[in-house]
């Protein structure tokens, strides 16, 4: 049998792991850990989490990205710490992070419209 959380456990898996990201960074990265472009988490950062998912408040844009193709981010802290650590493609192409485009123009907008973090079942 495969090891699971009560649904009040997730929740608290992911309140947890969320409230670390408050006033921190999604930093989009190169396959070689060069910053791409890095969007900003308010404070809060995401909502309460419900049935193990949280669902993340406004996340301010980047809108001068210095650009390159992304195949990974860091959901980092306030002191620019990784926290959760994700693969990026573009749509269609399963990534933990789904991009209309992974590959971003120096100086493009980067503007995140939905983020979720769903804590292990």
């Amino acid at each position: 049998m495969a090891v699971t959380h009560p649904t009040a456990r997730r929740n608290g898996i992911a309140d947890h792991v969320v409230d670390q990201l408050d006033g921190g960074n999604l930093e989009f990265q190169t396959s070689g850990s060069a910053e791409v472009a890095t969007c900003t988490f308010g404070t809060p950062a995401f909502g309460a989490a419900s049935s193990g998912v949280a669902t993340a408040n406004a996340i301010t844009k980047d809108s001068s990205a210095t650009g390159g193709t992304t195949t990974k981010a860091e959901l980092q802290n306030s002191g620019s710490t990784a926290q959760v650590l994700c693969s990026v493609t573009s749509t269609g192409g399963g990534g933990d992070i789904e991009l209309s485009n992974n590959v971003v123009g120096a100086g493009q907008e980067v503007d995140i419209t939905s983020l979720t973090y769903t804590a292990p079942a």
